[in-house]
């Protein structure tokens, strides 16, 4: 049986959990890049004795938002205003990441992600109700685990934003540095190398906030999604989807080469389309947030409810 506790986010720096007290200790955020002004509510749902991690902002239809690998809750963190001014915007901690536990057994069991995914169906059933239609996003290894969980839940539209498990060729050419051993100055330094190399094209995008949230996602991490993301499985996934599908990458992103694998898995499928986003790299909805959430709000306000307005004089 799930349990679900629902708490607000603390503000006033008593932060009660782990990721709290990392988002304590970031750095001052350029503009607009703070945390996000709609009020946030935090859901701790229980599935199979482990706890999932949600964070709900905004009112309207339900929109569902998948992180990435080696990341959290975070990765929409420049989208999450525009996207709940009309939505009921969801967004967990993926099991194994952030705040939420991790799953039973040896991070690279072979079952993990069908587990991962079955524990997402049943927090959205305890959240949003299984009879609940929904728009579903994600990016990057989220993108993946979307396609399969847009196969088990109703999902009215769906957004795969770099996705992985596209088993096409790849553009990184510059090795990750590891990071973990070093201390000051050498760490940020690395750090930042590897949003350039793997995140990140605009170098004036690599700065202490993304740093800062970049470390806190990846010391966080125990589910390993690399070999998932790297042995392909997205086409499969899409045949069996009938529902409108939006892919997108930014220009430079180095985990695929859109101009190719964009149009092999969208061209001559009438429920599909494909997106290049200029002049951003893989991270493309936190490099050219206001690209993004233009392009999300018009794939997703397509045959929407309208959201509730407040009544008048409230």
């Amino acid at each position: 049986m799930n349990h679900t506790q629902q708490h607000p986010e603390p503000h006033d720096g008593s932060p009660k959990s782990a990721s709290a007290r990392n988002a304590a200790r970031l750095p001052a955020a350029p503009s607009g890049v703070d945390r996000p002004t709609h009020a946030e509510t935090r859901h701790s749902v229980t599935v199979g004795g482990r706890t999932m991690v949600w964070r709900h902002f905004g009112a309207g239809p339900a929109l569902v938002l998948l992180h990435g690998g080696h990341g959290d809750w975070r990765h929409w963190i420049r989208n999450i205003d525009a996207l709940a001014r009309g939505h009921s915007v969801w967004l967990p901690d993926l099991p194994g990441f952030g705040d939420s536990d991790a799953l039973d057994g040896h991070a690279h069991a072979p079952d993990r992600m069908e587990r991962l995914v079955d524990a997402l169906v049943a927090a959205i059933d305890d959240l949003i109700a299984p009879e609940a239609t929904l728009d579903l996003a994600g990016f990057s290894f989220g993108g993946l685990v979307a396609a399969h969980l847009a196969a088990r839940v109703p999902v009215r539209r769906l957004a795969l934003l770099g996705p992985a498990g596209h088993g096409g060729a790849r553009r990184q050419t510059v090795p990750l540095t590891d990071w973990r051993a070093l201390r000051g100055d050498r760490r940020k330094a690395a750090l930042q190398q590897n949003l350039a190399a793997f995140m990140l094209h605009d170098g004036t995008c690599v700065d202490d906030r993304a740093t800062a949230i970049y470390e806190s996602q990846c010391e966080r991490t125990r589910f390993r999604s690399k070999a998932i993301s790297q042995a392909g499985g997205l086409a499969p996934c899409l045949d069996r989807l009938t529902m409108p599908v939006l892919l997108a990458w930014g220009e430079h992103d180095v985990t695929a080469q859109p101009q190719i694998i964009g149009p092999q898995l969208a061209d001559g499928v009438a429920t599909r389309q494909w997106r290049l986003i200029r002049d951003a790299g893989h991270w493309v909805q936190y490099e050219r947030h206001h690209a993004i959430d233009a392009l999300l709000l018009d794939w997703f306000d397509v045959g929407a409810a309208p959201a509730p307005q407040p009544a008048r004089g409230a």
